[in-house]
């Protein structure tokens, strides 16, 4: 499987170190699953209450064009933000792991 890691901070409180920790684990987790991870996108301080994200929209782009199967984040809340739901990627994704 062909996977794409996607991490974000969301504040100054938070630092790039933070990014770098989460694809550390993103990268751990594909290789002890035998996920190839073909792509990495990054959005630093942005919320997650937005769907205005750099990486997360060019991530969406390249959904649509194929380039992965599936989308791995370190935590889901990292992904949607804290009671954020996007609908708008649910058609968009195929799959989230």
């Amino acid at each position: 499987m062909k996977a794409a890691a996607y991490a974000r901070y969301s504040s100054d409180n938070q630092r790039e170190e933070s990014i770098e920790a989460r694809l550390r684990a993103i990268r751990e987790y594909c290789e002890k699953n035998n996920i190839q991870l073909v792509k990495v996108y990054t959005d630093e301080a942005k919320s997650a209450t937005t769907d205005y994200r750099p990486g997360f929209l060019q991530m969406i782009q390249d959904s649509a064009l194929g380039l992965f199967d599936a989308v791995i984040v370190h935590k889901l809340i990292g992904f949607l933000g804290i009671g954020t739901i996007v609908p708008s990627i649910k058609g968009s994704l195929k799959r989230m792991v």
